[in-house]
């Protein structure tokens, strides 16, 4: 048998996967474009000096920091997780209140690969809502 002519089988990945690969791929985008973010010059300093952008570093801060990173690592689980109605709609919102987030932490000073990571952000919350959206519906 020639093997140039065997067609590979594409094999159909349920909608629920999709998803949590998403939210998995946005997570790592997230966490990285903050990790790059101990590089830009005078961030160590302003850590040091108790800032986070123009915040002061408190419980509260921090708080509120690690929720908003808990919160779509959980939907990585819960995409996986939840049955298709609620999967859906909790994808749908997450994603839709995640969009203004993203945009939001440009604020100030911008460099390009925050500008990057965000437009690719951007792009997988776009596709998460587009996929919760089109979710396959079952005969009655």
């Amino acid at each position: 048998m020639d093997l140039t002519q065997m067609a590979l089988k594409d094999i159909e990945v349920n909608v629920k996967l999709k998803l949590a690969a998403m939210w998995a791929s946005f997570m790592f985008l997230y966490i990285y474009v903050d990790y790059f973010h101990l590089y830009m010059p005078g961030s160590i300093e302003e850590i040091m000096a108790g800032k986070m952008f123009v915040f002061d570093i408190t419980q509260v801060v921090l708080l509120i920091g690690l929720a908003s990173v808990t919160i779509p690592a959980l939907m990585i689980f819960l995409s996986a997780a939840l049955t298709a109605n609620l999967n859906r709609w909790t994808n749908i919102i997450v994603a839709a209140v995640y969009i203004p987030f993203t945009l939001f932490n440009l604020a100030g000073e911008a460099w390009i690969h925050m500008v990057f990571g965000a437009a690719v952000e951007v792009a997988l919350l776009l596709l998460i809502i587009s996929y919760a959206w089109k979710w396959p519906k079952q005969e009655a």
